[in-house]
């Protein structure tokens, strides 16, 4: 009965997990426990760090952050608060690597610039996802604050289905900007022949930087904004952040 109640715990856990089995490592090879213990999960470990708690590391994956003992016995999942200085810091450890990974994308993202650039923002976008359709209806109000608005693609039903062959028509159209705008304002998608986008890629990096729904706003410091804003709003937020930096 126990071993199946941890089987259900840890099913549900990693439900957005990849559920391929990782490739066999050879015996001869030095394995980190860590990472060892990760990839029987599915897994990838990017990067292992020290942590503020003593026998604890930060573990940066193809997931987002994670928490392990030394030994990788045990696992924790879920935001670290540094309550004295009101710092999130599992969410500070991903910053850089949020700022990193948008970079990579530069060249493939769907990319609406304000005439009076002041700001740059990248959110992670779904065609049928509410609240990125009353962002994209908003636009113009993000236009006109000056913040111009680059998008990645982020199907919220996974690698499969219509949601995410819909984004990958969108990103392979002729005239994508207008294609997405068509597309979030409720028209049919048309299919694009040998379509060759990257939405996967957006997709795994998303997952990478710990998104858990759209829109999901990136600033250009790696600070992740989670869900809808509305202009003002996050043209006041950007205001303070460029003030105080």
């Amino acid at each position: 009965m126990k071993k199946l109640m941890y089987v259900a715990a840890m099913a549900c856990c990693f439900s957005t997990f990849a559920n391929t089995a990782p490739e066999a490592v050879p015996a001869e090879q030095s394995v980190n426990p860590i990472e060892e213990s990760f990839a029987k999960l599915g897994v990838t470990v990017s990067s292992i760090e020290d942590s503020p708690i003593a026998g604890l590391k930060t573990v940066l994956t193809d997931k987002g952050v994670l928490y392990a003992s030394m030994d990788g016995k045990y696992l924790m999942q879920g935001n670290l608060i540094d309550l004295e200085n009101r710092i999130n810091v599992t969410d500070q450890a991903l910053s850089g690597v949020r700022k990193e990974g948008v970079a990579q994308y530069e060249d493939s993202m769907i990319v609406y610039k304000a005439e009076n650039e002041k700001h740059q923002v990248t959110v992670f976008t779904d065609i049928t996802c509410g609240y990125c359709r009353k962002l994209h209806r908003e636009l113009e109000d993000y236009l006109s604050a000056g913040i111009t608005v680059k998008y990645l693609a982020y199907p919220r039903g996974g690698l499969q289905g219509s949601g995410y062959e819909d984004l990958r028509n969108v990103w392979c159209a002729k005239d994508a900007a207008k294609a997405l705008t068509d597309a979030k304002a409720g028209q049919k998608v048309a299919k694009v022949e040998n379509c060759s986008a990257p939405v996967s890629e957006h997709y795994q990096l998303g997952q990478s930087f710990g998104l858990s729904g759209t829109p999901a706003i990136i600033l250009d410091d790696g600070t992740l904004i989670p869900g809808y804003q509305p202009a003002d709003s996050l043209s006041k937020m950007l205001e303070e952040k460029s003030t105080k930096s």
